[in-house]
């Protein structure tokens, strides 16, 4: 297997055409990462690296994950690809809502750009939206904002950090066009992998000590675990066999071939936990703009590792699961499509009874998706921030005295003791996106008869879209 994969990234640069888009895409994700160096101007970057220590938990640490850790920095690309991200997903919802968005949808090519077209628009005023926010809060900082700030100082960081936006929204689509894999994707991954030898060394600090190096060790192979399991459930489908009604050709009758329509088990992918996160950090966010005694002690009950924000990350999580799946998948559609083409699956009658049947898979599928989110994000969480059993209603108190009596339990109520880079969201994209562009490759590799990075009779590995 280790063979097959340096012989197929030696193919690789044996094909021209690949040799520069592979080429292409490193040259763009080092632009994009130069842009860290670039910050916005009028901050000090000194203070900004000590009041970031306390904002880190909130929603602008959930945007730092997707900017590359540029927001951190508050550098031209702060906002990172997210504005674009968010457009995206409210222009696929609303054109399930809106009649006339889902006609300009389906008009083929014309109908795509016209949808990218306004995603871009939208992306626009997403970013002057969030940079003036950021911009707000940042002036609230005291001594981070140079000579004071005011109106010219939120003006000019929000057009430069919408500015760096729309410029790695471009960076983003030539990648797509010219290079490898999904462009928006990619960066999204370069920032999340760039931090990964800074996390090597930390856990390399804390293996020196006694102490800590079983903890560590034990993390690294629950992590090893928690990828493993990402891999195989990312690559699940469920394979539902259709056939074909026959035809005449000439005088003979002909049966066509029998198919199948793949159903993935994770059809969300990270939306859910993204949506999730998102939601539970707004109150966190609230509190830099504000001191109110209830947010306060919302603030304490969403606290890493306390059973109500535990529960309600876990409920969003399949809540949300259940919500996008309904919009990026409608049975009802999807059946009237195979009766249009004479499919049907066998034992089931064409039209609703299909859609029904769709539908009763759809929901199994669904639960099994958010249930795998859920322990791939909780598992890191709470190997790192621990369980707080003693917040649980009636047995919390004897429950954590009991553990802490416990030699080797300790660490269930207050985590490891020390933070680790990759929490589940992360591994999900890494993971993700690693797939999705071994696939592409592979493809490309396979097409032009040199063998892909799983050998001769490795089969295909299926990324997020080539079951979709």
């Amino acid at each position: 297997m280790i063979e097959s994969f340096f012989n197929a990234v030696r193919n690789l640069f044996y094909v021209p055409e690949l040799r520069k888009r592979v080429l292409f895409t490193l040259a763009m994700l080092a632009v994009y990462r130069a842009g860290i160096h670039i910050p916005v101007p009028g901050v000090d970057q000194n203070v900004l690296a000590e009041i970031w220590s306390q904002a880190a938990g909130n929603l602008f640490g959930v945007l730092d994950l997707f900017s590359g850790g540029n927001l951190r920095r508050i550098s031209v690309f702060a906002l990172g690809i997210m504005p674009y991200i968010t457009a995206s997903i409210i222009l696929q919802l609303m054109t399930s809502v809106y009649p006339s968005l889902k006609k300009i949808q389906e008009e083929g090519e014309l109908g795509r750009r016209k949808i990218t077209q306004y995603t871009r628009y939208l992306t626009v005023v997403l970013c002057f939206v969030q940079g003036v926010g950021i911009s707000v809060w940042l002036q609230r900082q005291p001594n981070l904002v140079i000579g004071g700030g005011g109106t010219g100082f939120i003006m000019l960081s929000t057009l430069t950090m919408a500015a760096g936006t729309i410029f790695i929204m471009w960076l983003g689509e030539q990648i797509t066009e010219r290079g490898i894999g999904n462009g928006i994707s990619l960066l999204i991954f370069a920032g999340i992998v760039v931090g990964l030898p800074n996390a090597i060394t930390q856990l390399y600090e804390k293996i020196q000590d006694p102490a800590s190096a079983l903890f560590v060790i034990f993390l690294i192979l629950v992590m090893l675990l928690v990828t493993a399991g990402i891999v195989f459930f990312e690559r699940g489908t469920r394979k539902i066999p259709t056939n074909h009604t026959r035809r005449m050709v000439g005088r003979q009758m002909v049966a066509t071939q029998s198919s199948h329509l793949p159903l993935k088990v994770n059809i969300a992918g990270v939306i859910p936990v993204i949506f999730a996160s998102s939601v539970l950090a707004i109150p966190q966010t609230l509190s830099t703009f504000g001191t109110w005694g209830w947010l306060q002690t919302l603030n304490q009950w969403l606290g890493g590792g306390h059973p109500f924000y535990e529960s309600l990350f876990v409920a969003l999580i399949i809540i949300f699961a259940f919500f996008y799946v309904s919009i990026v998948f409608n049975a009802d559609e999807v059946a009237e499509n195979l009766r249009k083409q004479g499919a049907f699956v066998p034992g089931i009658r064409p039209g609703k009874r299909t859609a029904d049947y769709l539908n009763s898979i759809l929901v199994r599928l669904t639960t099994v998706g958010g249930l795998y989110l859920v322990v791939v994000c909780l598992i890191p969480q709470l190997m790192i921030s621990g369980f707080k059993v003693q917040y649980l209603p009636f047995i919390g108190e004897r429950l954590y005295t009991m553990i802490e009596g416990v030699p080797g339990l300790s660490w269930i109520p207050n985590g490891l003791g020390f933070s680790f880079y990759f929490g589940g969201t992360s591994l999900l994209i890494v993971v993700g996106v690693a797939m999705d562009t071994i696939s592409q490759v592979e493809a490309q590799l396979v097409m032009r008869h040199y063998d892909g990075f799983l050998g001769p009779r490795g089969g295909r590995l299926r990324g997020r879209r080539a079951t979709s």
